[in-house]
């Protein structure tokens, strides 16, 4: 099985400019930025207090729900995919200028849904997804490379998903948009699950003496369908009952995984330990999918474990355990990456756990636990744009 390769550098000097040189920098560091920053506009806005400026077409916290996954998360597995599939075929999709094209793509749609009327927000902001997931495709198959052409395939899917949220906003139907916002965020778990299987035991096996991770395959081929299925149930009108069904069912499953990786094993190693805290917010996130089915919990509940949970805390795990490795640093948390996670667990924990606890508390919940989220991606960008713009310190390309 193909896993994304990580070398481990034997550093020399810096280098100079790099910014375009592969994938994950700007795209990281663009997404880091409008992470911290988009999360600091709606905590304004939450408390009466929005920013001085243009206004969305979108509401308040459909213009939150939809820069965070289609926005910031989109630019994330951007860049992680245009790494990941140099490192699968050796053929770099986009580097230079191109690449360059592609990230004010992205750009333009985060200022196009800021400021633009509605329909040229649409067409703006469906252009980034599609664009990004054909460059993939054309070099997988020119590679003969079939084994992964299923991820941008389903970074088609999510820009789908994208398209329907605007043409519901468009016809009055925030519900319909909700939906899409919904799956959305069930393509992002999907994709954690997927990627999450492949390296979070091979990382973790490279580091580990003597680990070996416990593999079901019961469970490795329920995993997909029953967690498809929950978001599925989820996002579609009905009885809850068949939604709680399918989250517990997706529940046991990704739990028994993650029981699987012995993630005990990984010790002191928190650049390790934080990809098993993301994946553990899976089946958490799923239970409380269920108990929200059946009217125990609030469905915010729910769907912030996944967010700020799982796709959080997975983002910042690979967004620096890449950037160190692609730039030629040893793969070793320091200081500020410990400080980056310790945050976004605990940003997560406040988020999901706080409202449960205490509902009447919420704005105080929603508060702490986005400042938690915005210092996480200042700390992260304040660490890591120099290294992301420059070349890396061992003299290799990338």
């Amino acid at each position: 099985m193909t896993v994304f390769r990580i070398e481990e550098p034997t550093p020399a000097a810096r280098g100079g400019f790099a910014l375009w040189a592969l994938g994950f920098r700007p795209f990281y560091l663009g997404g880091a930025l409008f992470g911290g920053a988009a999360l600091l506009a709606w905590m304004a806005t939450y408390a009466g207090h929005p920013l001085p400026g243009p206004s969305s077409y979108l509401p308040g916290m459909f213009w939150h729900a939809h820069e965070m996954i289609f926005g910031f998360g989109a630019a994330i597995v951007a860049g992680f995919l245009l790494t990941a599939v140099r490192a699968w075929t050796s053929v770099t999709p986009a580097q230079g200028k191109s690449l360059a094209a592609l990230w004010l793509l992205w750009l333009a749609g985060r200022i196009a849904v800021a400021c633009a009327p509605s329909g040229v927000a649409a067409v703006v902001d469906s252009l980034f997804l599609p664009v990004c997931a054909l460059v993939l495709l054309r070099v997988l198959i020119g590679a003969k490379n079939s084994h992964n052409i299923f991820l941008p395939v389903a970074l088609g899917m999510l820009a789908t998903l994208n398209v329907a949220f605007h043409l519901s906003m468009q016809a009055g139907r925030a519900d319909w948009a909700l939906h899409s916002a919904y799956l959305a965020v069930g393509m992002l778990v999907l994709f954690i699950t997927i990627i999450g299987g492949r390296i979070i035991p091979s990382f973790t096996a490279n580091a580990v003496p003597g680990y070996t991770a416990q593999r079901w395959h019961a469970v490795e081929h329920a995993v997909m369908p029953l967690s498809a299925l929950a978001f599925v149930l989820d996002a579609a009108p009905g009885s809850g009952v068949p939604v709680a069904l399918a989250a517990l069912a997706a529940a046991c499953a990704q739990g028994a995984r993650i029981w699987g990786w012995r993630s005990w094993r990984v010790g002191n190693r928190p650049i390790l330990t934080i990809l098993h805290i993301a994946y553990a917010w899976i089946p958490v996130g799923f239970v409380l999918l269920a108990l929200a089915a059946l009217g125990l919990v609030a469905h915010t509940l729910a769907i912030h474990a996944f967010t700020v949970g799982a796709i959080g805390c997975a983002i910042m795990a690979m967004i620096t355990r890449t950037a160190r490795g692609h730039t030629g640093r040893k793969l070793v948390a320091g200081g500020f990456d410990i400080a980056c996670y310790a945050l976004l667990v605990i940003a997560a924990v406040i988020r999901v756990v706080g409202p449960w606890l205490a509902p009447r508390w919420l704005t105080f919940w929603i508060e702490a636990s986005g400042a938690c989220w915005v210092v996480a991606f200042a700390a992260y960008c304040y660490r890591y744009a120099g290294w992301l713009i420059a070349s890396r310190v061992d003299g290799k390309e990338g």
